[in-house]
């Protein structure tokens, strides 16, 4: 009786393609075009969710007051081929750096980062530099910034066509144009961590992907959402923000 009911029921909708109803590999988007010249397409397509995206080849800081040591973990794994976790490197920094002084200042110095990378046996310096000292780095380099109201530590992967591409452990892959990043810029430092003898992993170089540019202040609202202590966004802001122009496209010379 079921199978009449269920036969009369496809037979008045209109069902004529059967479906598919197997458990999918998470990510994918099953796309069907029933009309084509040799009947019946389908194809499956794996989508990345767009916080991987956001986060690929970056160290989310574990803590408000990390970001130094999720930086520093970033150009240590994706640059320099390490396989450590931000909480072996703030580990490490405690131990080889000025431990009293992290503990007042709830944060780590470049001076703490340089003592644990000498431990590491890698050679580093910080220098205070041009934005053109900058764009023709050969290194991606760790970088402090004002942003937001806040002092912040950010990976400078590339500049490319007066943007510079950041791997920032709060915000993900983003990017500010030259003189949004020059006003940011903390006393235009920069740190740099050279490899010991061997060619660098370097998984921060940019690809094509990336420059497909998202406005930085679109992207910090977003992230905002998710630490609200340290959003300083007024309601003119988050409007303009909000508004249009939000994505950007960069072309190739």
């Amino acid at each position: 009786m079921f199978e009449i009911l269920l036969g009369s029921l496809l037979g008045l909708f209109g069902f004529t393609q059967a479906v598919d109803t197997k458990p999918q590999q998470q990510g994918t988007v099953n796309i069907s075009q029933p009309l084509t010249p040799n009947g019946p397409f389908r194809e499956s397509v794996q989508l990345e969710p767009m916080s991987q995206v956001q986060f690929r080849n970056v160290i989310r800081q574990a803590y408000d007051y990390s970001c130094g040591s999720a930086a520093l973990t970033t150009l240590l794994d994706y640059y320099l081929g390490r396989n450590l976790e931000e909480r072996q490197v703030m580990e490490g920094l405690i131990k080889y750096g000025e431990a009293d002084k992290i503990v007042q200042r709830r944060g780590f110095s470049l001076l703490d980062m340089k003592r644990y990378a000498a431990a590491l046996g890698y050679k580093s310096g910080g220098f205070r530099a041009e934005f053109s000292d900058l764009d023709s780095l050969e290194h991606p380099a760790l970088v402090p910034i004002h942003y937001a109201g806040f002092k912040h530590f950010v990976v400078v992967r590339d500049v490319y066509n007066d943007h510079v591409f950041v791997a920032d452990p709060a915000l993900g892959n983003i990017s500010f144009t030259r003189a949004r990043f020059e006003d940011i810029w903390d006393q235009n430092v920069l740190f740099v961590i050279y490899p010991s003898g061997q060619e660098p992993r370097n998984a921060l170089e940019l690809r094509e992907a990336d420059l497909r540019l998202v406005d930085d202040r679109t992207v910090s609202l977003l992230a905002f959402r998710e630490f609200p202590e340290m959003s300083k966004f007024t309601q003119n802001q988050i409007g303009e923000a909000a508004s249009g122009g939000d994505v950007q496209y960069i072309r190739r010379k």
